[in-house]
């Protein structure tokens, strides 16, 4: 039997309550991830690699509903940078040591990475995010994702709201 993901191994050790979702690993969008599961792509993140333009530093891990996309020029306004790019799947996989369709802020928590949450997902009871490997999500609540994750709360499309850091 393989071994559990480390996300799902972080959420026991400490004691965090969630529910661990098996699919096909051949699926890679959050998009199919929430026709796959049968819940609704608001409940459902996708992490995003977004690395500064020119590349310098760690790059962000952003986490925003399934069928969103993310402004550039809003999320960096929102963390004071001058320009942001998507980092490509290669430098994705690069960075963060985890296949695209798997990444999760989850597994890299306390690894240097600055993780943001898009403010609508803050609506949400409990969200679905990948444990770190393809095939494999975990749903927790919100509330325990950005305090494991230390996520900041951010606006990453349209209309600007407020950065908060929670």
């Amino acid at each position: 039997m393989a071994s559990k993901p480390l996300a799902i191994r972080m959420l026991e050790q400490r004691k965090v309550a969630h529910e661990v979702f098996a699919f096909d690993a051949a699926i890679r969008s959050a998009g199919q991830v929430a026709q796959a599961t049968g819940l609704p792509a608001s409940q459902v993140l996708k992490t995003l690699v977004v690395e500064n333009d020119p590349p310098r530093g760690r790059p962000y891990l952003v986490m925003v509903p399934a069928e969103s996309e993310i402004d550039l020029k809003t999320l960096a306004a929102a963390v004071g940078a001058k320009k942001l790019r998507m980092a490509s799947h290669r430098d994705a996989e690069r960075h963060t040591g985890l296949k695209v369709g798997g990444i999760s802020a989850l597994p890299l928590a306390g690894k240097g990475f600055s993780v943001l949450i898009d403010h609508r997902v803050l609506h949400e009871e409990s969200v679905l995010v990948s444990a770190g490997e393809r095939g494999m999500d975990v749903r927790l609540a919100v509330a325990d994702l950005v305090a494991l994750t230390g996520a900041s709360v951010v606006t990453t499309s349209g209309h600007r709201c407020r950065d908060a850091r929670t």
